[in-house]
């Protein structure tokens, strides 16, 4: 069985990450919403396994073919490293645009 066809329970909360990074990145920054906080796990789950990621993951990721998960892990952690703030519920991958209640 090809990698592809064989998918672990981590693989697939990567994929579905690695998916909504992409449209998150395809919002201009000015208008991006924080990075969600949901991306933690899939990242820390994963941060670990030195597998190489499919290729289409590794381009949408902007890495080099051939990249770890270790490395698809560190673009997750690094997006939500200097956050101080999260997103607000229906604010991703665009700030909505409301009132701030703090």
């Amino acid at each position: 069985m090809d990698d592809d066809a064989r998918q672990r329970p981590l693989d697939v909360q990567f994929a579905r990450a690695v998916d909504e990074f992409a449209r998150w990145r395809a919002v201009p920054e000015q208008e991006r919403s924080p990075a969600p906080a949901w991306w933690w796990g899939a990242a820390f789950d994963l941060r670990k396994v030195r597998e190489p990621m499919p290729e289409a993951w590794c381009a949408i990721l902007q890495l080099a073919e051939g990249a770890t998960y270790v490395d698809g892990a560190k673009v997750f952690l690094d997006s939500l490293a200097d956050q101080t703030s999260l997103s607000w519920p229906g604010d991703f991958p665009r700030r909505a645009a409301h009132a701030d209640s703090a």
